[in-house]
Parts: structure tokens; sequence; C-alpha cells
């Protein structure tokens, strides 16, 4: 089979096409004959600095769309032949995915292996910001970080869907702007100067929630936009900054709280709660509450290319790998 590896870390062009063994599953695993993979920041990071590589050479991908090849021993309702979607450690981009068998769902009803392919990160993810952790109530504001991107682009329809009395976005360029005013945002502003708009935009009062995945100066800055009782939930580092860490001044005069996701880190520490999380999260994509469009789609032979237009920040919504022509 192909698959996508690099045994260096640098920028695209790392990536590098090979041919490996067909994966056969162990106790509580499935392998998938892959349809569609999806491309995530974290990709990225993993291939230009190591981000959760634990040796080299190294396959990226988290999420895969396909049809199951094989089921382990002890593995109960997945069966061959069957179409599914799954979150994995890394490894899908690949032409056979070797997956947890407590990852791996039924292709949600009414959603085709493309559209599919665009959820196990992005929507569960996204819910979890909003209702799990962020515990956003009808009427309150929300101000959300990279709202062009693939979680921006599902959190916009979320937040609109629970009641959200506002719902404001940023984006790196005024280009994202209008892909996120289609997808819920009530105002988008720019990274630069996101803290005097929120200020604006709510009279100084500043917002309820806060979803940030950058992290460094754009966190503290988060911080200072929230308003009496808010919360921020970080969900990554993108910025690469040195993680913060809470002090009084920023929280203790005004009641704010600050709180943390990964579904990646869910999904090792509690499996079945991510199982429970992404049933919920699903619901909303097959009920129409939320569409993901796919902006670009690349050959698996040309997952450099995909990596360019992320790399490039100016890519909007989602980014896939079509594993067979």
């Amino acid at each position: 089979m192909r698959a996508v590896e690099f045994q260096e870390y640098g920028g695209p062009e790392v990536l590098r096409i090979v041919e490996a063994d067909v994966p056969e599953p162990r106790a509580g695993q499935v392998t998938i004959d892959t349809a569609y993979v999806g491309v995530n920041f974290a990709d990225l990071k993993a291939r230009t600095e190591g981000y959760r590589v634990r040796s080299l050479p190294f396959r990226p991908g988290l999420e895969v769309s396909g049809r199951v090849r094989a089921v382990g021993a002890g593995v109960e309702g997945l069966r061959a032949g069957q179409d599914v979607v799954a979150l994995v450690d890394s490894g899908a981009y690949a032409e056979v995915v070797l997956a947890e068998a407590a990852t791996v769902f039924p292709l949600p009803e009414g959603l085709d292996p493309r559209t599919a392919a665009t959820l196990p990160t992005v929507l569960p993810t996204a819910h979890a910001l909003l209702h799990e952790v962020g515990r956003l109530r009808a009427g309150e504001s929300v101000l959300v970080h990279g709202a062009a991107g693939g979680v921006g682009t599902a959190t916009g329809q979320l937040a609109r869907a629970a009641g959200a009395g506002a719902v404001y976005g940023v984006v790196s360029s005024p280009g994202k702007a209008d892909h996120a005013l289609k997808h819920g945002y009530d105002e988008v502003f720019l990274a630069d100067t996101f803290a005097e708009d929120v200020r604006r935009a709510t009279g100084g009062r500043g917002v309820d929630l806060v979803l940030d995945p950058v992290g460094g100066d754009t966190l503290r800055r988060g911080l200072e936009a929230l308003a009496a009782f808010g919360r921020l939930v970080s969900f990554g580092n993108a910025s690469g900054a040195e993680p913060w860490q809470a002090g009084q001044p920023e929280l203790y005069p005004y009641g704010r709280s600050v709180a943390g996701f990964s579904i990646l880190g869910l999904a090792q520490s509690a499996p079945e709660a991510l199982r429970s999380l992404t049933e919920r999260a699903f619901r909303k994509a097959t009920d129409g509450t939320v569409s993901l469009p796919v902006t670009a789609e690349f050959p698996l032979t040309e997952a450099a290319e995909a990596h360019r237009l992320m790399g490039g920040r100016t890519s909007t919504g989602k980014l896939l790998l079509r594993a067979r022509d």
C-alpha cells in the first residue's frame, strides 16, 4: 500500500510517498481501507516541530473515512465491509489505516464518506468547546479564534444553533472574514485588533466565552476581553509560545476562569467520554445543524500541496486527501 511519511522535520517537501506493508489488526483494533483523510494543523506541527511524534519516520493524519477491511479479536459492533469514520492517534495518511475500535464510528446516517471525513476531529472539538467545557448558555456571547478554519466553521454554526446572543470570530486576514460570516458569525475581527474590537462591539462589557487555539499573547489578550465571570477555553498552542500560567491579576478580580480541551487527550484518557461526545456531535451534522465545506481536495500523493496551502494561512473550511483515484 501507499502511505505518506517524513523522516526529518522541515517544510512540506519532507513528505514522501512510500510503499508499506498492510497492517493487521490486533485485539481491539480494526483496519480501514481509506477513502478520505482530513488534513489538520496538528499534522503540520508534527512535520515542522515534532508535535506528538514519538519516533521517525512518522506518518501523520488523525481522521479518516473508509470501509472496514479487517476486525481484530474482541471487537464488537463493527464488521468487515462496513462504512466508517475514525479518529486515530496518527497514521491516517495511508491507503490502509490501523485504528482502535473505540474511536471508530459507523458512517453517520445520510452522509457520504467525503463529507464524513471532515468530522472526527472538528465537530466533537467544537461541540466540547461550547457545551461540555465552555458551558455556553443561551443569550451569552462567544469569541472564536480561527473562525474560518475547520473548528471555527463548525463552532460558529453550533453557537448560533445554541442561542448565543452574539457570535464573534477572529481571523488572520480580511479574505477569511466572508467565509466566517457565512457560518454563524455576527462580526469578524482581525487578530491584531480583536481585543479592542470586542470592547467596541460589547460596549466595554466583554464576552462571556473565548475559545482560543493560539496561546501566547493571544490568550492573554483574550482574558482581557472576557466579561465578569467569563470563561476561556484553550484548545491548542499554535503560536508555540510558552504556556500561560494562571495568576491572580488575570482571574481573581473578575471571577474569570480558564479551562482546556484536547480531543486526542480525551481519546487516551477517557475513550468512553469521547465516544459519547462524538455521537452527540455527529447528530448535529446528520440533522443539518452544521455543514463543513470541503474547500480543497488533493490526492494522497499530493499531501505536500495540501500542507503548503494550509501552512500559507490562506485556507478556509476543511482540506481533504483522497486516498484512491
